[in-house]
């Protein structure tokens, strides 16, 4: 029997026939494997055709510029009541209806040509993928307590991967439908309702839950030192990842690269998550301590940057790789979600909590970075920013990575 099947499977239906363990544990494997791969697929597949979007809508600099900053608010926002929502309705039943609602949202923001229906239909299905950003983790924390390595690992490799599906295959889709983009983004819906199937199976496999949660809230929350930590830690990472994202080609091309070359290295940039996930959560789930990961990523930004800024142009992809592979920094903090609680209910408080005003922060970045860049024309002060957020991700990481649990400062 596989390592995965002989976990203890502890929150199934007492009625559970005896013998259905390890089936039931492969279900809810496939099910977060492609829960996973939908999580980005409303924000990444509307990027390479956003200009035929917003022209075929009539949507105005204010609106495009709304429509790309709704992904951090859904977030954010969404997010922030999920762990209210799994108390209320259930956890497999939550994660049902937030690929139902990722599938509609996707599907109905391509049947109306109305700019207000696409931004609407946009916030339904960012909701579905907020809600289960903050989930996944509580699932792994609640059916896999001692494979939460192995399992992040999955979680955070499906996550890149369908991240950089949806982005590079969206404008070939649009290619083979005559330039339909209607085509391009409403095929997503599909996979939405691929992922659905095996939680509609396990919605009578249902886990029981505690009934102590309320020492989980918000409030409580806010006064750990903890939970701020990773919700710093959180923050600054994503902030790097949303900069790189949104400005990597403006600097790349500024450097000397043509359009072209920019674009082969974002997409080596994006592809690198993939890799970098398959090792990060099983390295640090069993690792003694989280530490020398948070600095070494952490010198791989600070590395990266200075050669970004000041390096030839000849080996400018060298330190594109190089921050990439700091990027591993993501699928870290995902795993220092489960490392730092005992209990799936208080790793969805931390992952709500943590995630929620994780994306606030980093929602500020390509604001102010553009804003910089702008103002001074030139990179020098946007990158002085970006060592300053690696100094605060150095410092809130390193709490978050020592010896201590969330419980314990609730406690406290």
């Amino acid at each position: 029997m596989s390592v995965l099947a002989t976990d203890r499977f502890t929150t199934t239906a007492p009625e559970r026939r005896p013998g259905r363990t390890g089936s039931v544990a492969w279900l809810v494997v496939l099910g977060i494997v492609l829960a996973s791969l939908n999580l980005r697929t409303a924000v990444t597949s509307v990027g390479p055709v956003l200009d035929q979007v917003s022209q075929a809508l009539g949507m105005s600099g204010v609106v495009t510029g709304l429509l790309t900053s709704l992904p951090v608010l859904c977030f954010a926002v969404f997010g922030a009541a999920t762990p209210s929502l799994s108390r209320r309705i259930g956890e497999h039943r939550l994660l049902l209806a937030s690929l139902v609602l990722l599938g509609l949202g996707l599907l109905a923001r391509v049947m109306i040509d109305s700019s207000v229906v696409f931004l609407a239909a946009s916030v339904v299905a960012l909701s579905g993928g907020a809600i289960g950003n903050v989930l996944i983790p509580t699932l792994i924390k609640r059916h896999f307590p001692r494979r939460t390595g192995a399992m992040t690992t999955l979680y955070a490799t499906a996550l890149a991967v369908g991240t950089m599906l949806a982005a590079a295959a969206t404008v070939p889709i649009q290619r083979a439908a005559d330039g339909n983009w209607h085509v391009a983004l409403g095929v997503w819906a599909a996979l939405a309702a691929v992922a659905a199937i095996p939680w509609l199976a396990l919605l009578r496999s249902e886990p029981e839950r505690d009934s102590g949660r309320d020492q989980t809230g918000t409030r409580a929350l806010v006064r750990t030192r903890l939970a701020w930590a990773i919700a710093g830690y959180f923050g600054t990472q994503s902030l790097i990842a949303y900069v790189m994202f949104g400005w990597l080609p403006q600097l790349l091309q500024d450097r000397g690269y043509t359009s072209g070359q920019a674009g082969i290295s974002l997409g080596l940039f994006s592809a690198l998550g993939i890799p970098v996930a398959l090792a990060v959560p099983a390295i640090a789930a069993r690792a003694a301590s989280q530490r020398p990961l948070i600095v070494g990523f952490s010198l791989l930004y600070l590395v990266g940057f200075t050669g970004m800024l000041i390096g030839p142009v000849s080996t400018l992809w060298i330190w594109v790789t190089v921050v990439g592979v700091g990027m591993g920094s993501f699928p870290l903090a995902l795993t220092l979600l489960a490392l730092r609680t005992r209990t799936a209910e208080v790793t969805a408080a931390l992952s709500a909590f943590g995630q929620s005003a994780g994306y606030l922060i980093a929602g500020a970045g390509p604001l102010v970075v553009g804003m910089l860049y702008s103002a001074t024309g030139g990179w020098a002060v946007p990158f002085a920013l970006l060592f300053v957020v690696v100094g605060a991700q150095v410092l809130t990481g390193w709490y978050a990575a020592g010896d201590r649990y969330l419980e314990d400062e609730l406690a406290a």
